[in-house]
């Protein structure tokens, strides 16, 4: 077993085989001057995924980087993700789903540097390149300023900007809270609850690609995005002991999402039925509630 280990990448994954190989290559590739462990959460996929797996684990230098795990039933999404991250021995963990892949092989010593000389940050991501369903670079850097810059808790809840391959952060607590269980996104809660513990910074430099219309979440339309977003920030809200300041802005953007969804013409969900004091358990009966109205716009 490793000892030692800085950094975890945490890599969940379900149905990928056609793109895990690119996924897992892209971290083993990583020039580091400390020790990494890759987690391969297979949730229990129906396909290849596991035979790919080996064979770079078999055949290549750093195969021993790799641990992986290929569950004997699925776990669902969020509950891989959960327990993917659970895993992380680390002091500091990164992210790369396997639909996704990294294209810079300074891109975690470059990051771990940062938060090594700089412990009053939590968090550190880098701009994203986007690819599509048919592996072609879309024109579109994903909300990508073209300069360093810092951001707070109080502005991470005016919306979710940290692209899942490119963040690195510091493990700040052992357990997840029982409420994320629930959440139908798991990264959007996992950012606030880490800027919780420090500031955020973002490199200006492209260092993943992130693939569109593969994953769980960029193939959802846009209605099941507004729907899962305004009941993770229901969640977030009713579970955290958070700053005015913050609070507002998080109910701001759950505002918006709802008008978002009015104009949408799908009345799916009443504003009112989502309160923000919801505790989690009646807020996963809502849910729960939910998934009839949701098949009808599949």
């Amino acid at each position: 077993m490793k000892e030692n280990i800085l950094v975890s990448v945490a890599m969940p994954n379900y149905g990928q085989a056609e793109f895990i190989s690119e996924a897992i290559l892209g971290v083993l590739s990583q020039q580091v001057n400390f020790e990494i462990e890759l987690i391969v959460a297979d949730d229990c996929s129906p396909d290849h995924t596991e035979d790919i797996v080996q064979d770079i684990i078999r055949t290549h230098p750093n195969g021993h980087w790799i641990k992986y795990i290929k569950h004997s039933k699925n776990k669902g999404a969020i509950p891989n993700f959960i327990w993917t991250f659970s895993q992380a021995k680390g002091k500091y963990i990164a992210a790369c789903e396997g639909d996704d892949y990294w294209i810079d092989p300074l891109k975690l010593q470059k990051q771990i540097d940062f938060l090594e000389n700089n412990p009053d940050y939590s968090i550190v991501f880098h701009k994203v390149r986007e690819i599509n369903s048919s592996g072609i670079h879309t024109n579109t850097i994903l909300d990508s300023p073209d300069k360093e810059e810092t951001y707070d808790l109080q502005y991470l809840a005016n919306g979710n900007f940290i692209h899942t391959p490119s963040v690195v952060f510091r493990k700040n607590f052992k357990e997840f809270p029982l409420w994320i269980k629930f959440s139908p996104i798991g990264d959007y809660p996992l950012h606030i609850l880490n800027a919780q513990y420090g500031l955020i910074k973002y490199l200006p430099e492209q260092m993943a690609v992130y693939r569109i219309g593969n994953g769980i979440w960029s193939s959802q339309n846009r209605v099941y995005q507004i729907i899962n977003t305004i009941l993770a920030i229901s969640l977030i809200i009713s579970n955290l002991p958070l700053e005015v300041n913050v609070k507002n802005n998080l109910k701001s953007q759950y505002d918006n999402l709802i008008t978002g969804l009015k104009n949408t013409q799908q009345e799916i969900i009443n504003p009112e039925t989502v309160a923000y004091n919801l505790p989690f358990k009646t807020l996963f009966i809502i849910i729960i509630r939910k998934i009839k109205y949701l098949i009808k716009y599949d």
